[in-house]
């Protein structure tokens, strides 16, 4: 199967992705008051951007069918 690779892959690039978002702006309002101008980011608990840095996702390893 040529496709199971490419979705495992793209399993983890889907919740690496989730790690990019920042946090609602109602969270910070919880978090920190009313009054204070805090940056969403500073309560996720994981930061990554896509320029800065790569995910290095290996394809699982998979049978030679060739070799018989």
């Amino acid at each position: 199967m040529v496709g199971g690779k490419r979705y495992q892959k793209k399993i983890k690039l889907g919740v690496a992705n989730k790690h990019t978002k920042w946090a609602p702006f109602w969270a910070v309002l919880r978090k920190s008051g009313k009054g204070k101008r805090v940056h969403p980011s500073e309560l996720t608990k994981h930061r990554r951007h896509w320029r800065q840095t790569r995910l290095k996702i290996k394809p699982r390893r998979s049978h030679r069918h060739h070799l018989g």
